[in-house]
């Protein structure tokens, strides 16, 4: 991954310490070209940095699935919260314009698109065979699981299952990406790595 970008995100908001980044990039490089990436969780474009700077080297694409609207812990009144990103005009929670701006400032946009919707609708209509997926979105036990459930059959045999936030100890952190990460060995996914709270697995063949 180039100077540039990780200086773009370096200054872009997100909560993935540059180790994971770059191991998550490293993985982008690894997967198969044939198929595209999906990564769960867009927030301001942050991994999808990371994953999209791998596409770009590899010719494939990055498919980023999230509502914009901010998790629960994104809300306000919760530990997450920007100001910010609260759209002005509504209220609400609105990620997509800097999701959007960070990758346009990344030279992206052939590589990276957003797919703006909820995780579980988009899954049950989506066909296409992934070479891996990135699960960082929803931090609680159902959607968590929920987004595991929906995606993970779409991936290839090999393919890469990465998850974000897994804290074996819950002194560390929330436990929802830790039961994703275990349930997704009991279902013959093979443990890979880990750099940080981010491990991955690949799909049993």
């Amino acid at each position: 991954m180039n100077g540039r970008l990780m200086e773009l995100a370096g200054r872009t908001r997100g909560f993935m310490p540059a180790e994971e980044g770059l191991a998550l990039h490293q993985l982008g490089l690894e997967a198969s070209p044939s198929h595209p990436m999906l990564e769960v969780g867009g927030y301001c474009g942050l991994s999808a940095l990371y994953l999209g700077s791998a596409a770009q080297e590899t010719g494939s694409v990055l498919f980023s699935v999230d509502h914009h609207r901010g998790s629960e812990e994104n809300q306000a009144g919760w530990e997450h919260h920007d100001p910010e990103l609260v759209d002005a005009r509504t209220g609400r929670m609105d990620s997509l314009p800097f999701f959007r701006r960070t990758i346009e400032l990344g030279g992206l946009e052939a590589h990276v698109f957003a797919v703006v919707g909820a995780s579980v609708e988009v899954a049950a209509a989506w066909a296409t065979p992934l070479s891996l997926l990135f699960i960082d979105g929803g931090h609680g036990e159902e959607p968590a699981m929920a987004d595991y459930e929906g995606w993970s059959p779409r991936l290839v045999p090999g393919a890469f299952l990465a998850i974000h936030d897994v804290f074996p100890d819950p002194v560390d952190g929330g436990q929802a990406p830790f039961h994703v990460f275990t349930r997704a060995r009991a279902d013959g996914f093979v443990e890979g790595g880990a750099a940080g709270s981010l491990r991955w697995l690949r799909a049993p063949s």
